[in-house]
């Protein structure tokens, strides 16, 4: 059978579940910024913003940079690694 991921793949998949928590809705809320507003200033859909709150959609890296220069903050700080 042939492998599905590679191993640089499982390794993603793996750090999501066990953990990559993104800062958007707390970084969003603590601005008194809708998302709906976010979503205009990043030029993509509410919807967009909801799913990446939710870690149901990753953003590209031109979007979790403009994100971040949004909400005030930087990418990395934005997307934190919880053990």
């Amino acid at each position: 059978m042939p492998q599905l991921y590679t191993d640089d793949v499982k390794m993603i998949l793996q750090v999501r579940r066990n953990g990559v928590k993104n800062q958007i809705y707390e970084l969003r809320t603590a601005n008194s910024i809708s998302q709906g507003a976010l979503a205009d200033k990043c030029n993509v859909s509410r919807q967009t913003i909801n799913a990446i709150e939710n870690n149901k959609y990753d953003p590209s890296l031109a979007l979790a940079f403009r994100l971040a220069e949004v909400l005030g903050t930087t990418v990395d700080k934005l997307f934190l690694y919880k053990l």
